[in-house]
């Protein structure tokens, strides 16, 4: 018979092991991320960084466009600091779409000019002081933490209308961001130095024409001086097709090769009411429908906009007016700030474990919502260079961000 005594020691050591085995830490389970203790530096998102290139045509049309752009930029850089609860760093650069003009001749074969557009074609153009003059040196894009932002902002829109009257912005915008500009110093008459490592870049165009770009050179379509005619529709086989633009601009890279988040939105020759693109002839010059400052139907410009966003909540009309019939961008300004603040992927440093992260956000009524890997409101994204930094991406239909969130917070569980 065993002895009392020894029994008890076998259920003395069995009570010992099991209480090791239920009161062992999660942290020192092996591949665990939990860490032992709260985190002193707790993870933090980083600035959205964002570089923005705005195109303006600067055909012989758009001064009251121009200035109407003008007039609204204080409300946007506003609408754009805000952030949606995230410190927006940001940069400004404006090309217009003046890159050649194809044209046909009173007398003998068409004329090509490009010699008045060098300066142009995707360059970015010198930032002139507040009261509109140009200094020697100027630089060719504004910061965001510029005290005289707005005010040179203004000042910058305003590109003339004496540009070409066939205009390219897609062309132009690609031109601006890619070499050889992109890798040519500013002070050698090129971009370099406008696209920032893990910035985004927003495409914004103003124009009341429809997109006429070629990738060809010498160029192939020639346009007329009939205001009825739509010469680059008639001649669309010869252009570069918008989806070959888009490719192009997705394939963006930064310089450590990691791929380039790129937004697009435009004021464009659509109809007001519906956004559709439909030519109509008044009085011997061609508009789109719903769209009477428009010089064609914009349907170029819809298609590039449907290509980056389906809802086309990122096209607007260039018809916009207020009462006195004077252009009027103010929601279409705020909408595309908005469109910049709603970045749905964020970095993030010094997290352990993403399966721990609690993003909070702060709604613009004050509600806060809970978003985590478990409940499918984020998802965490490695990162595809090494030395960058990992990225939580929110759900758009759980867990979006919004353009007017207050805040947007990192909680992390941790055992003590």
């Amino acid at each position: 018979m065993t002895s009392p005594f020894g029994r008890g020691v076998r259920t003395l050591s069995l009570l010992a092991l099991l209480g090791s085995i239920a009161c062992r830490s999660p942290t020192e389970e092996e591949g665990t991320g939990i860490p032992g203790q709260c985190l002193t530096e707790a993870p933090s998102l980083s600035p959205q960084k964002t570089d923005i290139l705005f195109v303006i045509d600067n055909s012989n049309s758009m001064t009251e466009e121009q200035d109407g752009v003008a007039t609204e930029l204080p409300a946007f850089v506003q609408a754009l600091r805000a952030g949606g609860g995230l410190t927006q760093d940001f940069r400004v650069g404006v090309v217009t779409t003046s890159v050649y003009l194809y044209a046909e001749s009173a007398s003998g074969p068409p004329t090509l000019e490009t010699a008045s557009y060098a300066q142009e074609a995707g360059h970015l153009q010198p930032v002139p002081d507040a009261d509109g003059t140009v200094p020697a040196n100027a630089p060719r894009f504004l910061e965001g933490d510029d005290p005289q932002l707005v005010e040179r902002f203004r000042a910058l829109v305003k590109r003339g209308v004496v540009g070409s009257g066939q205009e390219t912005a897609f062309e132009a915008a690609l031109l601006a961001v890619t070499p050889p500009l992109i890798g040519t110093p500013t002070t050698s008459g090129g971009n370099g130095g406008f696209l920032r490592d893990e910035a985004r870049l927003l495409v914004v165009i103003v124009t009341d024409e429809d997109d006429c770009s070629e990738r060809a050179r010498p160029p192939q379509v020639v346009i007329g001086a009939d205001k009825s005619h739509d010469y680059c529709a008639d001649q669309a086989d010869k252009l570069t097709p918008v989806s070959d633009y888009v490719n192009a601009f997705r394939a963006l890279t930064d310089s450590t090769g990691a791929p380039r988040t790129v937004l697009w939105a435009s004021i464009a020759p659509v109809a007001t009411t519906d956004k559709r693109t439909e030519p109509v002839v008044v009085d011997g010059v061609l508009h789109n429908v719903d769209c009477p400052t428009s010089y064609g139907p914009g349907a170029r410009h819809r298609q590039m906009a449907a290509a980056f966003d389906p809802s086309l909540r990122n096209l607007d009309s260039i018809c916009r007016a207020d009462g006195q019939g004077r252009a009027d961008y103010h929601g279409s300004l705020i909408n595309i700030a908005g469109i910049a603040n709603e970045n749905q992927s964020l970095e993030v440093s010094n997290l352990p474990d993403p399966s721990l992260l609690q993003v909070a956000l702060t709604r613009g009524d004050g509600t806060v919502q809970m978003c985590t890997t478990a409940n499918g409101g984020i998802t965490w994204v490695e990162p595809s260079v090494a030395g960058q930094k990992g990225r939580i991406q929110f759900d758009l239909e759980s867990c979006p961000r919004r353009y007017d969130d207050q805040k947007v917070e990192l909680k992390l569980l941790c055992a003590t």
